[in-house]
């Protein structure tokens, strides 16, 4: 479906996507998430294409992640929230899948679902006024396994406890160190350099690219979770601490947890 805050556009053999929504730092809520796996999923149809960009309207945020003040309309019971977790699992995939490589244009705020939608990408420029951090334990949200083994392929156990325990939040020289960008730059430039890194992407061979993006992931082989485990990462939406914790965010208070 077509979203009049997700755009895609398209210069010789690079796309790019842009999250248009940046009054509210680029946040997204589900039409937006479904939005942008469509808009990847016609880059990655597209042969003609080389390399996608993936960018935040504005120069305050790349993407801060859901849009939690619509949580009450588009979650809340099974029926939603099988919808919702399947969407935003497609969303996010959507990147990582793409038979294109993906530079992500990490500028400013890459937070939440936005650090993980950049986590997804091959490639993340960002600024030393990025700031990239996951703070699904303050909403007792659970990270799904296919969107934990990125990070933990890019950074390790030790900082992924640090953005998913810790709720740490990186700034740019930071997360550069610790992996999460893979390239740093003045926070001025991370646009330009996005799209200059993908020109030159774009200067090699179409075929060997989207060959060796492909095997490094096969070579990661499939995940050793079981089905109880996957079904069990799921059950967050119905606990009480995640209720508080939405009702708290929308209420500017500090949720109580009570570990139920």
């Amino acid at each position: 479906m077509s979203h009049p805050l997700i755009k895609l556009t398209r210069d010789g053999v690079i796309a790019t996507v842009t999250i248009d929504r940046p009054a509210k730092r680029n946040c997204m809520d589900l039409p937006m998430w479904i939005a942008l796996a469509e808009a990847m999923e016609e880059c990655s149809a597209d042969e003609d294409l080389r390399c996608v960009v993936v960018r935040g309207a504005g120069e305050e945020a790349f993407c801060a992640g859901a849009d939690i003040a619509a949580f009450p309309t588009e979650r809340g019971t099974p029926e939603r929230e099988a919808v919702y977790a399947a969407e935003i699992g497609r969303s996010f995939q959507s990147l990582r899948i793409c038979r294109h490589p993906v530079v992500a244009a990490c500028r400013g705020w890459t937070m939440g679902g936005g650090a993980g939608l950049a986590t997804m990408a091959d490639f993340r420029v960002g600024g030393p006024g990025t700031r990239m951090g996951i703070p699904a334990r303050n909403l007792n949200i659970f990270y799904a396994y296919d969107e934990l083994d990125p990070i933990l392929q890019s950074v390790g156990y030790a900082v992924a406890m640090e953005l998913l325990v810790e709720g740490r939040v990186f700034t740019g020289e930071e997360a550069f160190q610790k992996g999460l960008l893979t390239r740093l730059v003045p926070d001025e430039d991370v646009q330009a350099e996005a799209l200059a890194l993908a020109q030159r992407i774009a200067q090699g061979a179409p075929l060997a690219n989207r060959f060796h993006k492909k095997a490094l992931q096969e070579l990661r082989g499939e995940l050793p979770i079981s089905p109880a485990a996957y079904e069990a990462s799921r059950s967050f939406p119905f606990t009480e601490d995640f209720r508080e914790a939405t009702q708290a965010f929308l209420e500017k208070r500090k949720p109580v947890f009570r570990g139920r």
